[in-house]
């Protein structure tokens, strides 16, 4: 099955995102931590992208090496070659965590690893390289279990997702905002494009239960991790009370949930299906 497929399942159980892998016992968006989260069955794995001074592209979250690296350089002022020779700071880095053997990954090991074997959502920190993801995921041929994401804010976003993404039949999800005074200009723009998933960006969960009453076919997206949830639906707060966040978004139509807890989430999901 393809992630669009997948996405599209109405039958499927809620899938569980791992951000950046399983990273308590191992550098976040390394190859450890993405293996972890196939092991543990997650069914997503969020990675960051970004690009170096000579074109390749490397998985990092941040806009300089500091924190996972102990380097203060931006990737895309260091070659491949010295990238790919980085090695990583356990869990999520800083100072307070050990320096480690894994390396940098690239998006073509990432690619190797993954194939055919847990579906990708790739948050590409500069969209300007999306092209270049494009064609990476097609010449080694895992474009149908990838998806891009994007803002859908305004026309000039609607028209560089139809141009950019939509030629190539990939997954896009699209992120919006639900619920406050401006919402309904976005709205317009995601039934615009009506992709098979969106990201949701919400104040009161009410918010989410309307949009999946209005919707046809799409599913939806939210996000728990302590950083940047909405209306207080955190991971530390589902560790407390799973049913009151987790069972919530569920019970209102969200059928993807990112998480820096992915094994708690898959465990409290075994416990719903009794």
């Amino acid at each position: 099955m393809n992630y669009t497929d997948y996405v599209r399942d109405p039958d499927r159980d809620c899938a569980v995102v791992a951000h950046r892998g399983i990273w308590r016992d191992a550098p976040e968006n390394s190859l450890v931590a993405i293996e972890a989260a196939i092991q543990a069955g997650c069914d997503v794995v969020e990675i960051d992208v970004h690009r170096s001074a000579d074109g390749g592209l490397f998985l990092l979250h941040d806009r300089t090496l500091q924190r996972m690296a102990g380097i203060d350089e931006a990737p895309e002022a260091l070659s491949s070659a010295r990238l790919a020779g980085l090695t990583l700071r356990n869990r999520d880095g800083g100072e307070n965590n050990a320096m480690t053997g894994e390396r940098l990954p690239s998006l073509q090991q990432l690619f190797d690893l993954t194939r055919d074997r847990i579906f990708l959502h790739l948050d590409v920190k500069d969209r300007a390289i999306v092209p270049d993801v494009i064609a990476c995921a097609r010449d080694l041929d895992v474009e149908s279990q990838v998806d891009f994401w994007g803002s859908l804010r305004t026309p000039e976003d609607l028209a560089w997702v139809r141009e950019t993404v939509s030629p190539y039949g990939m997954l896009f999800m699209a992120k919006s905002r639900i619920g406050a005074t401006h919402a309904e200009a976005e709205l317009d723009l995601l039934f615009q494009l009506a992709p098979a998933v969106c990201e949701v960006c919400f104040d009161r969960i009410e918010d989410i239960a309307a949009l999946h009453a209005r919707r046809t076919g799409m599913a939806l997206w939210a996000n728990t991790l302590d950083s940047v949830a909405f209306a207080g639906f955190t991971d530390t707060a589902a560790m407390q009370d799973p049913d009151a966040i987790w069972g919530r978004l569920i019970e209102a139509g969200i059928s993807l949930i990112q998480t820096d807890e992915p094994v708690a989430l898959k465990s409290y999901l075994a416990s719903r299906r009794g």
